[in-house]
């Protein structure tokens, strides 16, 4: 049960993952314990994932500022030719911090303000790559359909960038910012984008969402449509990262294309709810790592954000004021099947992991899903299912009298 701007209103309520764990521990035999653990989180290089022990000055901030912080390491094997190539990257959850009916300026302010003494803590914890949430400068008002909170949209290089690349360059860090953008060369048509920076505070590139949902309160399309830059990898001085944004997890193909185009990082910022997605979210990112053999990083927004006039959502059901519950519990998956366990469902957060990316080619290897991918027999497919005359490959059993497609 949730206050407007995400607090936690039911005390003694299961808070994520480390408040199952803590009751798992205590209520099951060690052994037990030890073997639900492993099947839940998975082993990385036959173990556990560690915990890494932050500097105080980021912990201090967390407790200052009241959001949850928590880091692990995910190895690799050790090689003989190539030394390890760690990379230290970090996912920032949050709730907005205004009410919805607040001047819009203050509402972006105010969600500045939240998130950074949060990037200041992945400063001090010398995070080299950090991702934010879906549309992360506004609440995620596209549940209304009312077309005000376009004013939220900015150009590429416009306030919110100019903000993180200052950070950017102060830490030295990647941010990958997803931003409701204003195209001002195409007639301001608006997109749902992610603004990639770089660590010295450059504007490498940007990826627009390549999947619009059309389902419950998703009534993105009425702001937005799909994306036209394809699955763009950029490669950081950290490393190749993609972004996929929220909805295009549902679709493996297009986690496929990132990994083809040789991504080693998936960034996944999203914004979604309980009641549709919850029991999605731990699975379709921990099998696009393992399919693709490459870490992904699972961003989602805390809070209930309630808007100022109702809304309905095509189902019959009671006008509303409310999306329903962004359930955060943002996560990492390795390409090996481990995962870190869930920040919380209802608190701020900031998820820290080191990944060693030597990891990605060490599963590759492993498995070899590459060269048993058979990618001519699913091009042919797709190829003839694109033509209007396409006919599916369905064999009728002839005791049931139907005619057979070819």
């Amino acid at each position: 049960m949730e206050g407007e701007n995400g607090e936690n209103k039911a005390e003694g309520s299961i808070q994520g993952y480390e408040s199952l764990h803590r009751l798992l521990e205590s209520n099951l035999k060690p052994e037990l314990f030890k073997e639900v653990n492993r099947i839940i989180l998975g082993l990385n290089c036959g173990s556990p994932l560690e915990h890494i022990t932050l500097p105080e000055n980021a912990t201090s901030l967390s407790s200052k500022f009241n959001f949850d912080i928590q880091a692990f390491s995910f190895k690799a094997d050790k090689e003989m030719l190539r030394e390890p190539r760690v990379v230290r990257v970090g996912l920032i959850q949050n709730s907005i911090s205004l009410p919805t009916t607040a001047h819009y300026a203050d509402q972006k302010k105010a969600i500045m303000d939240k998130i950074k003494p949060m990037i200041d803590a992945a400063g001090a914890s010398g995070v080299n790559i950090l991702c934010l949430q879906e549309a992360w400068m506004m609440p995620f008002a596209f549940c209304t359909r009312e077309k005000k909170w376009c004013e939220f949209a900015e150009p590429v290089d416009g306030e919110s960038t100019q903000f993180l690349q200052d950070l950017s360059r102060k830490y030295n860090m990647v941010i990958v910012s997803p931003i409701l953008e204003r195209d001002l060369k195409h007639g301001e048509t608006i997109w749902n984008t992610a603004v990639v920076i770089g660590n010295h505070g450059n504007i490498i590139g940007i990826h627009r969402k390549n999947h619009i949902p059309r389902v419950g309160d998703f009534n993105e399309s009425t702001y937005y449509m799909e994306g036209n830059t394809g699955h763009p990898v950029f490669e950081t001085a950290y490393g190749k990262i993609a972004i996929n944004i929220c909805y295009g997890r549902h679709h493996p193909l297009n986690w496929m294309a990132f990994g083809l185009n040789g991504a080693e990082i998936v960034f996944n910022p999203s914004a979604t709810v309980g009641e549709l997605s919850e029991p999605m979210w731990p699975i379709e990112a921990r099998n696009a790592a393992i399919a693709n053999s490459y870490y992904v990083g699972s961003i989602n927004r805390v809070g209930t954000e309630t808007f100022p006039n109702p809304f309905t959502s095509g189902d019959g059901k009671p006008a509303h004021m409310d999306f329903g519950h962004f359930y955060g519990s943002s996560h990492f998956s390795g390409p090996d099947s481990s995962c870190t366990p869930s920040l919380s469902r209802y608190r701020d957060g900031l998820l820290i992991s080191d990944l060693d990316l030597n990891l990605c080619r060490q599963i590759k290897d492993k498995w070899a899903f590459r060269m048993t991918a058979r990618y001519e027999m699913y091009a042919d497919l797709l190829k003839r299912y694109l033509e209007s005359g396409f006919e599916p490959q369905v064999i009728v059993d002839p005791a049931l009298g139907k005619p057979e497609h070819r």
